[in-house]
């Protein structure tokens, strides 16, 4: 299986090892093929490597993750870019979504959701971190002027767990159809009444039914 590639960019070069590491360590299939100070440095690596992935905070010296989201998103089609920063304001998730970022993540996630983010916006979608996605998915579309539904915007392995959690299945039951651990299932669940503002399981089953994710 090759290896998913990312570049990483943060002026602390500690958080920097300490990301790498989470990466290497705690996810399957992932390789840091290069660490940038700086967004300049990143657009250099990014050309050098041609990498799946640039992970990238936002405020750099020299140039921005801004800027570099917006070069790369332009001169390299191909590579994905998830913003990962300290900053979990609804405009700076504004600001990155305007600049082609497909991903945005605050500083104190976990390793779990890091692989998750990453394998969403390889898979096309467009992952928000949960303390910001509803607020910050409306928003955009109210900006964009569409309607297009939040459910849209889930990963397939979280439209799939919505769908059986909507449908009776126990936890044990989805981690055993899907081959996932019971402790995995239960952070996509999480997850999934975070950025659908959903409270309870009744509300997933009610969520889903009215978006057409399982029938009456």
């Amino acid at each position: 299986m090759t290896p998913i590639r990312v570049v990483l960019a943060d002026h602390h070069s500690v958080v920097r090892a300490g990301l790498r590491a989470m990466l290497e360590e705690q996810l399957r299939g992932i390789e840091v093929v290069g660490q940038a100070r700086n967004g300049r440095e990143a657009l250099a690596l990014v050309q050098q490597h041609q990498p799946h992935i640039l992970l990238t905070d936002i405020v750099m010296p020299e140039m921005t993750g801004l800027e570099a989201t917006i070069r790369v998103v332009k001169d390299f089609p191909n590579v994905k870019v998830i913003v990962f920063t300290l900053h979990s304001s609804t405009e700076f998730v504004w600001k990155a979504l305007k600049a082609g970022a497909t991903g945005y993540l605050c500083k104190d996630t976990d390793a779990e959701e890091l692989g998750i983010a990453i394998r969403s916006v390889l898979d096309g979608k467009t992952y928000l971190t949960p303390s910001v996605s509803k607020k910050a998915l409306d928003t955009y579309m109210q900006r964009m002027g569409t309607t297009k539904p939040v459910a849209n915007l889930l990963t397939r392995r979280q439209r799939e767990i919505l769908q059986l959690i909507a449908e009776g299945k126990s936890l044990k039951e989805i981690a055993k159809r899907l081959n996932l651990s019971v402790k995995t299932v239960e952070s996509h669940r999480t997850l999934l009444k975070i950025r659908l503002d959903i409270h309870d399981t009744a509300g997933l089953v009610r969520y889903a039914i009215r978006h057409g994710i399982i029938s009456r």
